[in-house]
């Protein structure tokens, strides 16, 4: 009866183990922080030609259609008016994001400053010239372009923040913090965060 008591045991015991880790790997997966998206803006400060070739960049590039951008306020000084159309942007979301990304972040040798990183866990760098991406070249007629990439971090369970019933707020300790970015940065695109 001993024998057969501590083989139940010992099956048991392994069994809760492969409960316990797989557990555990649940939670990892619910703490890991993933790109929510990637918005990239080309901000030209005046609707008119200028725009359209923005727009032809971007949808160069990203193989979509880009969406102006309105000014919020009035500006004499600029020349700006309320609701006028002065810059354009392109939000990608899943592997179109995550392909995106590793072409960006080549032309940038995958180096990237700390401080580009901010406390919500979010990143944002710039491009000084769009012709750095592969399959792009100088065109006189359009010019040359720079443009801001905008990188939205979460983790699953972000849903809460953002549903339209009883929306909740999330909680310190599962926001997304900016080493937890650094950290998913520098393993899943051997990025090297420079001090």
């Amino acid at each position: 009866m001993s024998a057969e008591k501590t083989k139940k045991t010992t099956k048991n015991k392994k069994q809760t183990k492969k409960i316990i880790k797989a557990d555990s790997e649940k939670k990892k997966a619910l703490f890991s922080p993933k790109i929510e998206k990637v918005t990239i803006n080309i901000g030209v400060g005046e609707a008119g030609e200028r725009l359209k070739k923005a727009e032809t960049v971007l949808q160069n590039i990203t193989k979509h259609k880009p969406v102006q951008t309105l000014s919020k306020t009035t500006n004499k000084d600029w020349g700006i008016r309320k609701q006028m159309p002065i810059g354009c942007k392109v939000t990608l979301r899943g592997k179109e994001a995550e392909e995106f990304l590793k072409e960006a972040l080549s032309t940038r040798h995958n180096k990237m400053s700390d401080y580009s990183f901010d406390d919500q866990g979010n990143l944002a760098f710039g491009i000084p010239d769009h012709t750095i991406f592969k399959g792009q070249k100088y065109d006189p007629n359009i010019g040359i372009f720079g443009m801001d990439i905008c990188i939205t971090m979460q983790k699953p369970g972000y849903r809460v923040k953002y549903r339209r019933i009883s929306p909740g707020k999330i909680p310190n300790k599962h926001r997304v913090t900016r080493e937890e970015t650094m950290k998913f940065f520098s393993e899943k695109f051997n990025v090297e965060v420079v001090q």
